[in-house]
């Protein structure tokens, strides 16, 4: 899959549903990007593999692809002065089933996400 096509097609579904749930009621589609980190770094590993990585210090996710290409989706929901840094990298398992995954419903947010983007995949290959 093209990296490109799938940008396009995560910026179309991001939303305030996908959002970090304590985020929730400031996103905005002047930002589309922001709190929508770890759920898109899940559907990015998800169509073209590699690794998730990690900052702790802005609690942000982005992906290493395979080709160790470094793939930041989400990073325009940062001024120019951030720079998150990778921290470690972290299995989807983590993202996803954690007690705080679970407190702010990361795996329901994840499943919208991959079903919109699903979505939009399959409508624009068929036409």
């Amino acid at each position: 899959m093209d990296i490109m096509f799938l940008l396009h097609a995560l910026r179309k579904c991001w939303s305030r549903e996908t959002c970090y749930l304590p985020d929730q009621e400031k996103w905005s589609a002047d930002n589309p990007a922001f709190g929508q980190c770890a759920v898109t770094a899940l559907v990015v590993q998800d169509f073209l593999g590699g690794e998730i990585l990690y900052c702790k210090h802005y609690h942000h996710y982005w992906n290493r692809l395979p080709d160790a290409t470094i793939g930041d989706s989400t990073n325009e929901q940062f001024d120019e002065n951030v720079n998150p840094c990778p921290y470690k990298i972290v299995l989807r398992k983590y993202i996803l089933e954690s007690e705080r995954a679970k407190k702010v419903e990361t795996f329901k947010r994840y499943l919208v996400l991959k079903r919109k983007v699903n979505k939009i995949i399959k409508r624009e290959v068929l036409l």
